[in-house]
């Protein structure tokens, strides 16, 4: 494939609802374009976007995918983002890509609350919007109550480009409004048509068009309120600029089985959606002072690494867009966030899963390099001349919380290379491993997200890994201070073992224990105080109800005896655990439960039902605010972590998706009595 300057370049990301066409529409672009020789079908599993044998094997996309086209000169970068919420990662890394995004809505089902997560995303980006109603000849198809329904949910900016006539329940005539020129289309191919009678239809489009022109500037507001005609000139110059800075978005429509209208579609982007060379980016330099940076071929090399596969047989590719210059072989960088230089042998233009070898991937445009193994998701490449540290990707924060280990004993640490080489490529995916129940903990963004990342690493490398949910790290402490005597003493032939302490323990407010003696007379001898404190500590590790840590205690070690001969460290470590086990149950044991703080963004329709639900799972409601986007509220509350297992589930199911929620522990507090009990007979049936 040729090079092509910024001014002929269009990076677009495919956006919207599972299920909505958006790699079948795709297809028919490539296919148009001549980029494919046939046209792909998700049910086939033959597509050029979604290769991966999981996408194939669900028929859905899982991850963004890139294939570029050629189209009257113009170099077309289709950024294909997947549609479930639990891959929303994959749309914060097209959306960072992209100058434009492209937001399909289903002809059948209409707008979506993926449809309004897409335009969401796209707004906060900062970049155009472009409607595409895509399976307009299905027979279910309503193409005019889609429109009015993207109308009425984001407002007057929406206006039509591209409509069907529907004759005989068949989707064949298309007009394009700006034209105000008819096309047939049918298996043979498009022809030229009469435009055929709209009826009053026709007013209400054009009415449409001159609203959403009128968003554009005070001046055409201005006029469009007093009644006024716009130009054809004014129309024209308004939807040009409109689109281009995302005050007002385009509707156009086709059908991706057949091809419909895509030539239209095509045309109309060239001159609509912006190209690369009208997105300069922000960055930061140094000293953390902002710098523009311009999107030219001229200037000192800038690119963002927004996507990253890693394969085990494959090797490592980083999907980089340039925002200035050329990265190539040849062009010395660094990795702004190690401050290394990076090594390129060579870079590639990507298509699906092909790769073809390419001089160099210019200012505007993507492209991939291989094998960089120090570089990851985000990092800014840059030329050593002119130091840059470009936006990385806002990515979803991933609460679905789950345990996760091996089938078979001995594979943990296969597991979590694993899951770590997963996240190179999916860094929406978090892990850690927790010291204290000793499981590995991962997260992601839904239940079917996981279920990706367990497939992966048995397909990929060759573990079988298991979800389950997450211990509960519970903790115990006492409430009554108790004076207790811990007393060792073993004769075994040779010297014996003698140790003899008296403990008072009292409750306190620390994380673990608090150690202090008060001996008089020498009655235990300095050198073993130490010696007592270790033997408390390992002691402590677990308590008398449950087996769980203990915290909270105060230990004062004010008395004892010993034996010139058969004392030693070791029988005074073992008097101090045998006061620990003589003390604590007298001392009023108490079970202690992880609080955790949410908060719920959820739409104002949904208060009641998450505010129920809160009180269900033993939370209290701290208080309420507006959030910032219009609709939604925040609730903010303190949750026991035992009860937070299932709330993503429930979050996503209850506000259709539209909610979501953050959770992080605070403190321990004193577990209720049926709760307890509960947690203390569990534990007597694990041992």
């Amino acid at each position: 494939m040729k090079q092509y300057a910024p001014k002929n370049i269009l990076n677009i990301a495919l956006a919207g609802h599972a299920g909505c066409g958006k790699t079948s529409v795709a297809e028919s672009m490539l296919y148009l374009s001549k980029a494919s020789d046939r046209l792909g079908s998700v049910a086939d599993g033959n597509t050029v976007l979604d290769y991966d044998s999981e996408e194939i094997k669900r028929q859905v996309s899982l991850m963004t995918a890139v294939a570029p086209i050629e189209w009257k000169n113009t170099k077309i970068n289709l950024i294909d983002t997947p549609g479930l919420f639990d891959f929303g990662g994959g749309v914060a890394e097209g959306m960072r890509a992209a100058d434009s995004a492209l937001i399909v809505v289903s002809g059948k089902d209409g707008v979506g609350v993926g449809t309004e997560k897409a335009v969401k995303a796209a707004t906060k980006q900062g970049i155009a919007k472009i409607f595409f109603v895509n399976g307009v000849c299905d027979e279910n198809a309503r193409f005019y109550r889609v429109f009015e329904d993207l109308k009425a949910t984001f407002g007057p900016s929406v206006f039509p480009v591209v409509v069907p006539f529907i004759e005989n329940g068949k989707a064949e005539v298309y007009v394009n409004l700006f034209e105000y020129r008819a096309y047939r289309y049918t298996k043979d191919g498009v022809a030229p048509t009469d435009m055929p009678d709209l009826g009053d239809r026709l007013e209400g489009l054009r009415e449409a068009i001159k609203e959403a022109v009128a968003e554009t500037s005070e001046e055409l507001l201005d006029k469009f309120l007093e009644g006024e005609e716009f130009t054809p000139e004014e129309i024209a110059v308004g939807v040009s600029q409109g689109v281009k800075d995302g005050s007002i978005c385009p509707v156009f429509c086709g059908d991706a089985h057949n091809t419909y209208a895509f030539d239209m579609f095509l045309n109309s982007l060239i001159w609509l959606a912006p190209k690369a060379d009208t997105h300069n980016e922000l960055g930061v330099d140094p000293n953390g002072e902002p710098v523009e940076i311009a999107v030219t071929p001229d200037g000192a090399a800038a690119g963002i690494v927004f996507k990253t596969v890693s394969d085990p047989f494959v090797g490592k590719l980083s999907y980089i867009k340039t925002v200035s210059g050329k990265i190539s072989a040849d062009v010395p960088v660094i990795n702004m966030r190690t401050g290394e230089p990076v090594r390129i042998t060579k870079v590639l233009t990507v298509r699906g899963k092909k790769q073809e070898d390419a001089q160099y991937i210019g200012a505007g445009d993507i492209g991939a390099i291989p094998k960089l193994n120090d570089v990851k998701t985000g990092d800014t490449l840059c030329s050593p001349l002119r130091k840059v540290t470009l936006d990385g990707i806002d990515y979803p924060v991933a609460s679905y919380e789950r345990a996760i280990r091996p089938k078979t004993k001995g594979d943990e640490d296969k597991v979590a290379q694993a899951v770590k080489k997963i996240m190179e490529e999916d860094p929406s995916v978090k892990y850690f491993h927790n010291h204290e129940t000793h499981e590995m903990i991962i997260y992601g963004l839904g239940e079917q997200h996981l279920d990706v990342v367990v497939s992966k690493i048995k397909s990929k490398y060759n573990v079988d890994a298991v979800l389950d949910t997450p211990k509960v790290a519970y903790r115990e402490t006492i409430r009554k201070s108790v004076k207790v005597q811990g007393r060792h003493k073993k004769q075994s032939g040779g010297h014996g073992q003698f140790g003899d302490v008296w403990i008072e323990f009292s409750p306190c407010d620390s994380d673990s224990l608090e150690f202090t003696e008060s001996v008089v007379g020498g009655a235990v001898p300095k050198g073993f105080f130490p010696a007592v404190e270790k033997g408390l500590r390992e002691a402590l590790l677990k308590g008398p109800l449950a087996g769980y840590p203990m915290v909270g205690i105060h230990a004062n070690l004010y008395d004892g005896s010993y034996h010139p001969v058969d004392s030693s460290e070791m029988s005074f470590k073992m008097a101090a655990a045998v006061a620990y086990k003589n003390g604590m149950p007298q001392a009023q044991p108490t079970l202690l439960e992880p609080i955790g703080s949410l908060s719920a963004t959820v739409p104002d329709a949904n208060m009641g039902d998450v505010m129920g639900e809160i009180n269900k799972r033993r939370g209290r409601v701290m208080g309420m605010e507006a959030a910032d986007e219009k609709g939604m509220q925040i609730i903010d509350a303190e949750v026991p972590v035992a009860e937070m297992n299932d709330f993503s589930t429930f979050i996503r199911q209850c506000t259709q998706g539209r909610g979501s929620h953050t959770f992080e522990f605070v403190r321990y507090e004193d577990c209720p009595a049926n709760v307890a009990q509960k947690v203390i007979e569990e534990s007597k049936v694990d041992e």
